[in-house]
């Protein structure tokens, strides 16, 4: 028979469109000599792209695959996965099927039939449309060109710069690249520099690279400028109108040290046995009009973005830190939730109505510490006048905080670390975030006040944005029971459905073990994202069948959208209608933009955190202290300084006078010889060995009894190529199928003063 493409479409269409080498050289008869020939044409057919290579060494047909639409997201190491559009989970997509396409292309995939049941596997067969027109990073010499290696690791593509198009960019600098033509035929990228940012040993110039990185939006439009200096600085008669008028009642700011935009403010008196809270909040919405210059740029940039030492704001600085803001001792728009909550803390009464109010302090989180904590006798003499009112509301805190709890919802106890900065901008120390009674006060109201405008809502079947956090994927959850099981932990699970009180008695468990930060961070990964939806499908980390975002309008724009919308209803200015049906058109694609931007913010914070930290220990380098190995992998131990609460990696390659094995279920490494053992938990001394901008990365060896290294690390970055690209950050031993650095819920709605956002564990 003669061997020939039409043959081997056909074979494989008899046997219900996949077949493997062995089922077509069989199906074909074909002899000694001919098998080879199969191999071959089979081979090149997938090359191609006339036939798809699937999992289990076979080979399907195009039309057997069913295709999507997702966003691709690809990784360091070559591959990547798409988040398809219809909710099913990731398609991985096999590094061979990646080169013309870019991380944050939106793509159609080849879904692949696959035997059996498992993660979806993919082929990309079209790029719908390209994430990216521009690209950050080094410029190189090549020859008469230059090429522009990215910064962000992920985008594995060089951008080919032609002589004409390079400018006054000079070899290593740091460059911003137009893409005037993508991949494609093998043929790389081709652009031209369109701005220099300057040589990376510049602080400030990798600042502004991770700022381009990102395509932060940095300057305000013209229009919204105009628009915000024109706003007036202070209330007027006519702007309280028919508001309720707050100013008598009592009500505090409770912030961090350096804030300058306050946007909620709160009251609480007793009631019989009964206590009544008032979440009163910056009423943005009536200065920023739908459609206005002011109101694009807002949307745009989606939330505003908060570095150790700046912030981009959301909305320019005369509405963010001025007339928005709930300064103290002035007359000031807001809308309030007035809630009624009884002794077990179930909320028996609300309403939600705009206001006036006027703040009576300025109160930070480490001042209501000292009062109500410490009981500092001069604190507690200059806020007399304060303290039976904080005192309710550490009552009310508490009873939520605890009704909370029984109904299950999530706490993951992570720590974060918080950068003491110079007056230059410079980190002079590393330190962990404190979170005081006083964060959890404001946490409980926030959260209290969120979920009853989302239940408000709701129930009037008014179309919304909602705060959502979807259930974790079962496979991700079986996997994770598995490697808890490693350390003598369970809970309860059928297979099909998981309650989050079961996994909060887990991490209660694991409380002041040494795996209690493993065990939640890896819980955390196994989580899904939180996102905004049009859609209300509940908030599994928070045990809460409703929720949006309500508290914070001057730094996110779902909770602006959410005061039009609740304003619009309790004014009677948005009715059933046309309005509505406009409304509920507009909001999933809102609910998409949002939920981007916000996880665009986030790396890029984080990345900011990572580059602080590895600037501050270049100046450490050679310096020895004392840590806990915070996780044990196959190439070397994580571990975390007891001082400066910073992480970095002991690499096996470095460690001493043996051959070490990884014990996973022991999470130990374990020297052949010696037996000497490195478990999780355990204290070590190590000297700072090196710190890389390019890759964020702190690299440790461990120290000896007299001081010195006790491995040869001199050329450690040269040897282990393959180690030095994986970034210090998101690196643990998961569980077995938990991509590292996978979204988890995030958590709640509270944020710091300029330039410090909330830990990213407490965005819900």
């Amino acid at each position: 028979m003669k061997i020939s493409k039409s043959l081997v479409i056909k074979l494989m269409r008899q046997n219900g469109g996949s077949a493997s080498l062995r089922e077509l050289m069989g199906m074909a008869g074909a002899d000694r000599g001919q098998r080879l020939r199969v191999r071959q044409l089979v081979e090149a057919m997938a090359d191609e792209g006339e036939i798809l290579r699937v999992r289990g060494n076979r080979y399907a047909l195009q039309s057997a695959s069913t295709t999507l639409t997702g966003k691709l997201s690809t990784h360091r190491d070559g591959y990547g996965f798409v988040s398809a559009d219809d909710g099913g989970g990731d398609i991985f997509i096999p590094a061979r099927y990646l080169r013309e396409t870019m991380h944050g292309d939106q793509v159609e995939v080849a879904v692949l039939p696959a035997p059996g049941e498992g993660k979806r596997e993919g082929r990309i067969v079209r790029i719908v449309q390209r994430a990216h027109t521009k690209v950050v990073g080094r410029l190189r010499e090549a020859g008469k060109a230059a090429l522009v290696i990215p910064e962000d690791l992920r985008l594995s593509q060089e951008v080919s710069i032609p002589a004409r198009f390079r400018g006054a960019a000079r070899d290593g600098q740091v460059v911003v690249a137009e893409i005037d033509r993508y991949p494609v035929g093998g043929r790389p990228a081709e652009g031209r520099i369109v701005e220099v940012l300057g040589f990376p040993e510049d602080p400030e110039v990798e600042v502004r690279t991770i700022i381009a990185k990102y395509e932060l939006p940095v300057e305000f439009s013209p229009e919204s400028m105009k628009a915000a200096r024109s706003v007036s600085q202070s209330v007027s008669e006519a702007d309280v109108g028919a508001r309720t008028d707050l100013r008598s009642r009592l009500t505090v700011t409770i912030d961090g040290e350096t804030a300058r935009d306050f946007d909620d403010a709160v009251a609480a008196e007793r009631v019989g046995d009964r206590i009544r809270l008032w979440v009163s909040i910056a009423d943005v919405s009536h200065y920023v009009r739908p459609g206005s210059a002011l109101d694009r740029d807002a949307y745009e940039r989606g939330t505003s973005v908060y570095f150790p030492d700046r912030a981009i704001p959301m909305l320019p600085e005369e509405l963010s830190n001025g007339i928005c803001s709930l300064n103290p001792l002035v007359d000031r728009l807001a809308l309030t939730a007035e809630l009624l909550f009884d002794a077990s803390g179930s909320m028996v009464d609300s309403k939600f109505y705009p206001s006036v109010i006027r703040s009576a302090a300025r109160l930070t989180y480490t001042t209501v510490r000292r009062l109500l904590v410490d009981q500092e006798p001069d604190i507690v003499e200059s806020h007399r006048h304060l303290l039976p009112d904080l005192l309710v509301m550490q009552e009310l805190a508490l009873i939520l905080m605890e009704k909370r709890r029984r109904r299950g919802s999530i706490d993951f106890d992570l720590p974060e670390p918080q950068l003491v900065l110079d007056l230059q901008g410079g980190t002079m120390s590393i330190v962990r975030a404190e979170r005081n009674l006083a964060h959890r006060i404001i946490e409980e109201f926030m959260l209290a006040a969120n979920e009853s405008v989302a239940s408000f809502l709701e129930k009037r079947n008014v179309p919304s944005l909602y705060r959502v956090h979807e259930p974790p994927d079962m496979i991700k959850l079986r996997d994770f029971r598995e490697f808890i099981s490693g350390f003598g932990y369970d809970f309860r699970f059928d297979g099909e459905r998981v309650d989050p009180a079961a996994l909060q008695l887990l991490l209660d468990q694991a409380a002041g073990k040494p795996e209690e930060r493993l065990i939640n961070e890896v819980l955390l990964r196994s989580m899904k994202q939180a996102r905004y939806s049009a859609e209300n499908l509940g908030h599994f980390g928070l045990a809460a069948s409703c929720y949006t975002h309500f508290t914070s309008p001057i730094r996110r724009y779902p909770d602006l959208q959410v005061h039009r919308i609740l304003k619009g209803i309790i004014t009677g200015t948005l009715k059933k209608g046309e309005a509505l049906e406009d409304l509920a058109g507009k909001l999933p694609d809102m609910a998409i933009h949002c939920s981007s931007r916000e996880r665009t913010a986030t790396e890029a914070e984080r990345e900011i955190v990572d580059l602080k930290k590895v600037q501050f220990m270049r100046g450490r380098i050679g310096e020895q202290f004392d840590g806990f190995i915070t996780g044990v992998t196959s190439y070397g131990l994580f571990v975390e300084l007891i001082e400066l609460f910073v992480e970095g990696m002991v690499h096996v390659s470095t460690m001493p006078h043996d051959f070490y094995r990884y014990e996973e279920q022991q999470h130990a490494m374990i020297g052949e010889r010696s037996r000497r053992t490195y478990r999780l938990g355990d204290r070590v001394r190590v000297i700072v060995a090196g710190a890389s901008l390019e890759r964020r990365q702190i690299d440790f060896v461990l120290a000896g009894e007299d001081g010195e290294a006790v491995g040869d690390y001199q050329h450690m970055n040269q040897e282990r190529e393959e180690y030095v690209r994986v970034p210090v950050k998101g690196k643990r031993p998961v569980a077995k199928g938990t991509k590292p650095g996978g979204g988890g819920a995030g958590a709640t709605t509270k944020r710091g003063g300029k330039g410090r956002k909330p830990p990213t564990r407490r965005r819900r």
